[in-house]
């Protein structure tokens, strides 16, 4: 009996993980919790008894940071054995300074680093015929869509954002190995690819666009290629975080029918010509108002998504009003806004401009929701009485809930769907129309 107990495999050790942050990060995520599982690990659905806990921190914001110490401090307290990774990671004594104990810190993308903590402090026995892992490795979104990310890294710099120095600059991956990715993934049933960087479609410049294999062809690592190569392989394709440079008209123009979603999420920041030189933004020169009518032109129904910051240092009431004024002209469909946030390290801090008082980027935030929302609900009430295509997120035999092709999961709205029939998570399914909100729309399956 001695014998066999000796000769028993041990169990594999068990890991908690955090995930903090944006899609970004989540992409970052799985590619740990895929090595994991490569390497014999297996997750834990708590903090404690685990052998190990990984979080995952986002370092872009203070209240970002303050989110990200307090699941460290979470951790710390249910478990003690903790590794710290992601874009905080990148600030290691300010971790150490609050968690002196913790047993590792690394920065995003360290995934090899991150592993070497892992191991230290559970080592695992690998068993080839027992840690086997889908082919597309693990993921954290539902089983119907999933995040592509081609991209990593910023060459832009922006003087509100510290990515660059998290992150590193531009760094493309070529584009054979983007288009078997997600290949694989829509093998494995996703039906929605959503495509990710930092700057989405700066993608293939720092590759000089070089071509490299995929099936029978060379595919160049360029925006336009890489997202006709992406609609032709049967899944819904959504663009996000596309920084607005002329070649993206050519991408437009896929979006007319395909796969190629009419969709496309441009992070504007502003429309004050002041406030944007003092942001530093890339394709600030732009006439975005004459962009996006030329981009409507060339797609009618077209989505657009962006996000605003209000309050930068410096912005007067005559730069915020020229904002509003460009939003009711550009009539964008989907808006989200932050209030500014100053950010250590980050060079509008050295610019000298006049900080907005708390009160009044609250009361700038409200009035420039406030006109976001009488537009879109207005948007939305144009498509009562349409059929719309939605993919389902959560199904049922009675009632389901999904996005139409102009919503993306989380940020935007949903369409609540009354059917006769039973609807799966993952279903695409025609659905009339029949009620909006200021972000909802409410309809019955075909």
């Amino acid at each position: 009996m001695a014998d066999i107990a000796e000769t028993a495999p041990r169990p594999a050790p068990r890991i908690s993980f955090v995930s903090l942050g944006c899609p970004k990060a989540l992409v970052d995520s799985e590619r740990i919790l895929t090595r994991l599982r490569a390497e014999g690990y297996e997750l834990a659905r708590s903090h404690a008894g685990a052998d190990a806990v990984i979080v995952n921190t986002c370092g872009f914001l203070d209240s970002a940071k303050a989110e990200s110490l307090a699941a460290i401090g979470e951790a710390m307290n249910e478990n003690g054995r903790v590794i710290v990774t992601g874009c905080m990671g990148a600030e290691p004594d300010a971790i150490r300074d609050a968690f002196p104990n913790v047993l590792g810190v690394t920065g995003p993308q360290a995934f090899e680093s991150v592993m070497a903590a892992v191991r230290a402090a559970a080592p695992a026995a690998r068993d080839k015929f027992v840690d086997l892992i889908p082919g597309e490795g693990v993921r954290l979104t539902p089983r119907h869509y999933a995040y592509l990310k081609i991209a990593e890294g910023c060459d832009n710099r922006c003087t509100f954002c510290i990515i660059p120095s998290l992150r590193g600059r531009l760094a493309s991956r070529p584009a054979g190995d983007v288009l078997r990715e997600a290949e694989r993934l829509t093998k494995a049933g996703v039906k929605e690819l959503i495509v990710i960087a930092q700057d989405t479609s700066a993608y293939g410049r720092d590759l000089k666009y070089a071509e490299s294999p995929w099936r029978d062809r060379q595919v160049a690592a360029r925006f336009l290629d890489i997202v006709r190569e992406l609609g032709s392989l049967g899944a819904w394709v959504r663009l996000q975080y596309v920084y607005p440079y002329p070649h993206v008209d050519e991408a437009i123009a896929l979006m007319n029918g395909g796969n190629v979603l009419p969709y496309i999420d441009v992070p504007f920041q502003h429309a004050s010509p002041a406030v944007l030189k003092a942001m530093r933004r890339p394709a600030a020169q732009e006439k975005t108002l004459e962009r996006i009518r030329a981009w409507r032109a060339i797609c009618p129904d077209l989505t657009i998504r962006s996000t605003f910051i209000v309050g930068f240092p410096g912005e007067t009431e005559e730069d915020f009003e020229l904002l509003l004024d460009w939003l009711d002209e550009a009539r964008l469909d989907r808006v989200g806004a932050f209030q500014y946030e100053p950010v250590k390290g980050a060079k509008a801090n050295e610019l000298g401009l006049e900080p907005v008082p708390d009160d009044i980027k609250a009361s700038r935030h409200k009035r420039f929701m406030q006109r976001a929302q009488a537009i879109s609900a207005k948007k939305l009430a144009a498509k009562v009485g349409k059929r719309l295509e939605v993919i389902v997120d959560d199904g049922g035999a009675r009632e389901a809930k999904g996005r139409s092709k102009g919503d993306a999961p989380q940020i935007d709205g949903a369409v609540h769907i009354a059917t006769r029939r039973p609807l799966r998570a993952g279903d695409i399914v025609p659905v009339r129309i029949e009620r909006a909100d200021v972000y909802d729309l409410w309809g019955t399956a075909a």
